[in-house]
């Protein structure tokens, strides 16, 4: 009966495609789009698609996908600042509208999940202006003290645990809906905390667990256990710029500060997170210091090293390896700095130098 209903569905969707050209449509008009050229990622599983895609007429656009099994589709707008994502189905049109300048409230109908999706922003449009407005006030320059912006983020926090709260009043409610899972993954990714995600998930109908995101959110809360404080610290082998290899043996019977720069990234120079310090400060047979840089030149960043007093270790992305371990270790933001004891325990994970200072101290000096 099962395998019929499925042939008879799969012959529906057939009828409902004949004479088109493609798969998947997906129109949009957005008000006060600057610059005109937007930027399409389809996705399934492993594999994407990316599609660039110039106005027709001032924010207005037409992109078609002919290649079936997508999940997704998500527009990148605004020189690729601001984006909305999209859920496909097979024939579908999606129809994305609203103003550029808030991506929160756009509106994107056509499907199921992309009309309830709506239907929900909807509900809680007044907590997404706000949020908008507050977003702005904040990254604007024209504030006149910290004592505003510390209002200001008081706000956009209290704003946030509002729209938790909506989420999960709506997941409660609605289980076997796929997007609830949508609202799992909007407004409970953090890295560094998966508690939320495991409990809501616990709720959802069984039906679901074939559901591409509940796949992605549970493989998601797998790599943050991978990490969590407590964990044991995910083993590796990699060479490092001189030819060696290194894996956490490569430092026994002392702590190790893992840390994962960029050169492009301002807050990740060593002086910003003490490294330096902390280079100087802890004898290696006590504590060394692996960076983990997504550099792919090694020869340029030993010119580079050459100059500096301290001899660091370092990887570089040379054959994907700072790209293996960032995956490895659910680095989610740069720099990130990973404290590592002698039983290969991590006992912190931060981006603040401060704290790493602070740390070591109390570690070290009490």
């Amino acid at each position: 009966m099962i395998k019929k209903l499925a042939l008879i569905i799969g012959f529906i969707i057939c009828l409902s495609s004949c004479g088109k050209d493609y798969v998947y449509r997906i129109e949009g008009e957005l008000s006060n789009l600057e610059d005109q050229t937007v930027y399409a990622v389809f996705e399934k599983d492993n594999y994407k698609v990316v599609d660039t895609v110039v106005c027709t007429k001032p924010g207005q656009f037409q992109i078609d996908q002919n290649e079936a099994g997508f999940h997704c589709v998500t527009i990148f707008f605004a020189d690729k600042e601001h984006w909305v994502t999209a859920y496909l189905e097979p024939g579908e049109t999606v129809k994305i509208t609203g103003d550029a300048n808030s991506p929160l409230l756009l509106q994107v109908k056509g499907g199921r999940t992309n009309d309830k999706l709506t239907a929900f922003k909807k509900k809680i449009a007044p907590l997404l202006t706000e949020l908008t407005n507050l977003s702005n006030s904040l990254n604007s320059k024209d504030l006149n003290d910290t004592i505003e912006e510390t209002d200001i983020a008081a706000r956009l926090a209290n704003v946030n645990m509002q729209l938790s709260e909506e989420a999960i009043r709506y997941v409660k409610e609605n289980p076997d809906e796929e997007v609830s899972v949508v609202l799992i993954q909007s407004f409970f990714s953090d890295p560094d905390d998966t508690r939320k995600i495991d409990e809501l998930l616990a709720l959802l109908n069984p039906r679901l667990k074939d559901f591409y995101l509940v796949k992605e959110l549970e493989q998601y809360s797998a790599r943050a256990k991978r990490t969590a404080l407590g964990a044991e610290a995910p083993d590796f082998s990699v060479r490092n710029i001189y030819g060696n290899t290194v894996s956490l043996d490569s430092f026994p019977q002392k702590y190790l500060l893992l840390t994962f720069t960029a050169p492009w990234c301002d807050m990740c120079q060593t002086e910003d997170l003490y490294l330096d310090k902390v280079a100087m400060k802890y004898p290696k047979d006590q504590l060394d210091i692996l960076l983990v840089s997504l550099d792919d030149n090694p020869d340029n960043v030993r010119d580079v090293l050459k100059k500096d007093s301290i001899a660091w270790n370092l990887v570089t992305d040379s054959a994907g390896q700072a790209a293996m371990l960032i995956d490895l270790y659910n680095v989610s933001v740069l720099p990130r700095c990973f404290l590592i004891d002698e039983d290969h325990k991590i006992l912190m994970k931060t981006e603040n130098g401060i704290e790493i200072k602070q740390t070591l101290e109390n570690l070290f000096e009490d």
